[in-house]
C-alpha cells in the first residue's frame, strides 16, 4: 500500500475485512459438513460472530458467499496456468504437468467450495454465470498459448485454438470435480494429473508424452 508520501507500509486489516474473512471461513468449514442448501445465513452470521443483520453489510446472500470463495481459489488456478503463457526453457511435459498438478491441489483443498460451485450452476442463474466466467477464461489463455505454439513451429495444427482450449478446459473440469467427488467411475488421485498431462500433450504437441514424475 503507498502512503500520501509515496512510502510503502503494510496497512492493518480493518475490522471490517476481518468479518468478512470470518464469513468466508465460516462457510467452507460448513461446506466441508453440508451441502450450501443446508447452510443458513444466520449460521454464517453466528460463525463470523456477528448478527443476520450484519451479515447483509458484506454479502447479499449465501451465494455471493460462495462465489467469493470459489474466486479466490480460481485466480489461484489461473495464476499457475499463467506459467504455461510464460515463454522459457522449460519443457511443454513440465509446465504443462505443473499447471494441471497445481489444479489438481487446490481441488483437494478447496473441493467443498469447488463442488458447491458446480453443483448451484445449473441452479442458481448467478452462479452459472460465474463459473461459466472462469473456464471462458482459462480457455482463452489456453487458446493463445495454443496459437502461440503452432505459429513458432512448436506444435502441429488441428482444430481450432479456441475449440481445442474448450473441449481440455472442460475436460479438466468434469475430471476435477468427479476425482474430487470420488464418483465411480472417476480417476483417481495418483491417475488424475499424469493421465490428463498425457491428454493435453498428445492433443496439442502430437507426440510429446509427460516425464515419469508428472
Amino acid at each position: 500500500m503507498t502512503t500520501g508520501h509515496g512510502v510503502l507500509s503494510r496497512r492493518r486489516p480493518r475490522k471490517g475485512d476481518l468479518k468478512e474473512q470470518a464469513i468466508l471461513e465460516t462457510c467452507e468449514r460448513l461446506l466441508a459438513e453440508k451441502p450450501l442448501r443446508e447452510i443458513g445465513v444466520d449460521e454464517l452470521a453466528a460463525g463470523a460472530g456477528i448478527s443476520r443483520s450484519a451479515f447483509y453489510f458484506y454479502f447479499e446472500s449465501k451465494h455471493a458467499v460462495l462465489r467469493a470463495l470459489a474466486e479466490q481459489v480460481s485466480n489461484q488456478m489461473y495464476a499457475e496456468s499463467e506459467r504455461w503463457l510464460a515463454r522459457d526453457d522449460e519443457p511443454p511435459e513440465v509446465t504443462v504437468s505443473r499447471s494441471i498438478g497445481a489444479g489438481a491441489a487446490l481441488w483437494r483443498e478447496h473441493g467443498p467450495v469447488l463442488r458447491a460451485a458446480v453443483q448451484t450452476w445449473g441452479a442458481v442463474p448467478e452462479m452459472r454465470a460465474f463459473w461459466e466466467d472462469i473456464v471462458r477464461r482459462f480457455v482463452a489463455i489456453s487458446a493463445e498459448r495454443i496459437g502461440e505454439e503452432r505459429d513458432c513451429g512448436a506444435a502441429p495444427g488441428g482444430p481450432a485454438p479456441e475449440a481445442l482450449a474448450r473441449a481440455l478446459i472442460w475436460m479438466n473440469e468434469r475430471c476435477f470435480y468427479t476425482t474430487s467427488l470420488g464418483a465411480d467411475p472417476s480417476l483417481d488421485d495418483e491417475e488424475l494429473v499424469p493421465t490428463l498431462t498425457t491428454i493435453w500433450l498428445r492433443a496439442i504437441y502430437a507426440s510429446v508424452t509427460p516425464r515419469e514424475e508428472a
